[in-house]
């Protein structure tokens, strides 16, 4: 606050601002703002996975499912041919050990850990619901399948990039 004390030569108006009350109010504001943002602003911390195309790459073991549906019903496709989630189970189950076989049975994967099993590739429709695809992943996941991948088509002009 200012005060002016004594005499002065000038006999005007004062014209001076006394600033202090608009400061004052200023401060409460940046207060009540730096309280009120954090309780307005929830979000749940989280660490989300970054993009990446990486060209996949196609091994002969490895299952080519396609999978479409709508609100009726959903459809998979193991390679060209259309299989019930009963018969994917089957051919899963039998892929699966074959492949385990071919290399030597269990004891080779105990014995050498450089040695992958197959993995399964899903090619959903844009369209697809969510529980068709959850169904596939969870019949595959029953059949012994560790990975499971999905086959994206990369937007045009994006670059391929390890991250």
């Amino acid at each position: 606050m200012s005060m002016s004390v004594g005499e002065s030569d000038d006999d005007g108006p004062m014209s001076d601002i006394n600033t202090t009350p608009l400061v004052d109010i200023m401060l409460v504001l940046l207060i009540i703002f730096l309280i009120t943002v954090p309780v307005v602003i929830q979000t749940v911390k989280l660490t989300l996975p970054k993009v990446q195309f990486e060209p996949t790459i196609t091994k002969p073991e490895n299952v080519a499912l396609s999978v479409t549906g709508d609100a009726n019903g959903c459809q998979v496709y193991w390679g060209m041919t259309p299989v019930n989630s009963t018969e994917l189970l089957d051919r899963a189950v039998k892929k699966l050990k074959f492949e385990v076989e071919k290399v030597g049975g269990e004891a080779a994967f105990k014995a050498d850990p450089t040695l992958e099993l197959p993995e399964v590739h899903i090619r959903g429709d844009v369209d697809t619901p969510y529980r068709c695809i959850g169904g596939t992943i969870f019949t595959m996941q029953m059949a012994g399948f560790a990975k499971v991948g999905f086959i994206s088509e990369p937007e045009a002009g994006t670059a391929v990039t390890r991250l």
